[in-house]
């Protein structure tokens, strides 16, 4: 079944930020989602997906994604239960490593190689389940330590919230497979923090990927998707300041004739989906740009929940 999310970044005021999160859920889209970068404009996450949250009755608000290297996972063990209890059990949690260059350096951040930030990532899941779960914790690993941490409240989604996490690296495709409940396809991020690797863009690249997954996975059921860069003929310049503009000025290009760049009208691309559904198992889209909002609603009208 299709499920459709769109990012919102910002508004200009709370009462504008409420009426985006009800324009979405009239709309039919299952979740708004939040980025969680130090630089450019936006919104931090947890407030903005707690304002969303209140503003709506069934809309899920979740992240595209937190980045683990901003916050303990004991903090955000309990932050996250939190949300899920104001909303009623509607948090969707998206985790990342962190990865964007300006974010740890203009913060006097340390960005450590992607394999030492990928196991500390692997930590941090753990430790936000085991706390999810209830009852006193202990955890002992190379980056989190916890002896006997007790948090409530306790989600109400059992055992823990909806995770996603956004794959384009082999190590991370594989704890995708192996931890999240949905996974963002992406392409990988170069070492340094700089974007995306366009070396790893393509319709074969993107198929490779999907096969790392299922072969990890042993028959775990995930919910396969990516975000929709671009629509139409303009692939560049949507998105203001720091990861968002990283994304718009190379991915799409890189990505033609993958599901993150859609072509032709409202017709053409529901059926590009509905292959892409058949072909791949991708259910899971998200629109990157509000910009595209007006371009992609009729789309999500069409397909949402079928």
């Amino acid at each position: 079944m299709f499920r459709f999310a769109a990012v919102i970044r910002m508004a200009e005021s709370g009462k504008a930020w409420a009426e985006k999160a009800r324009r979405l859920e009239d709309a039919g889209f299952d979740a708004l989602l939040v980025p969680d970068h130090l630089v450019g404009p936006r919104f931090a996450p947890v407030a903005a997906m707690t304002a969303a949250a209140c503003a709506t009755s069934r809309l899920k608000v979740g992240t595209l994604v937190f980045a683990n290297d901003f916050r303990h996972p004991a903090v955000l063990a309990k932050e996250a239960a939190t949300i899920d209890v104001l909303s009623d059990g509607r948090l969707e949690l998206g985790i990342g490593t962190g990865w964007m260059a300006h974010d740890y350096h203009r913060a006097g951040l340390t960005l450590d190689p992607p394999g030492v930030r990928v196991d500390r990532l692997t930590e941090a899941i753990d430790v936000l389940k085991g706390l999810w779960r209830g009852g006193p914790f202990s955890y002992e690993g190379s980056h989190y330590s916890l002896d006997g941490l007790e948090q409530e409240p306790v989600p109400i989604q059992r055992p823990g919230p909806r995770l996603m996490l956004g794959g384009g690296g082999p190590r991370m495709l594989r704890l995708a497979a192996r931890e999240a409940d949905v996974v963002n396809l992406t392409m990988r991020v170069r070492a340094d923090g700089a974007g995306p690797d366009t070396t790893d863009g393509g319709p074969g690249a993107f198929r490779h990927k999907i096969d790392i997954i299922r072969a990890e996975a042993g028959g775990r059921d995930i919910e396969l998707g990516t975000s929709i860069l671009s629509i139409g003929s303009d692939q560049g310049g949507k998105a203001g300041g720091g990861g968002g503009a990283a994304w718009s000025a190379a991915a799409p290009e890189a990505q033609i004739d993958t599901p993150q760049v859609l072509t032709g009208d409202t017709a053409k691309i529901c059926d590009d989906l509905r292959r892409w559904r058949e072909d791949l198992g991708l259910t899971h889209f998200v629109l990157h740009h509000e910009t595209d909002l007006a371009a992609f609603t009729p789309v999500v009208s069409t397909l949402a929940g079928t």
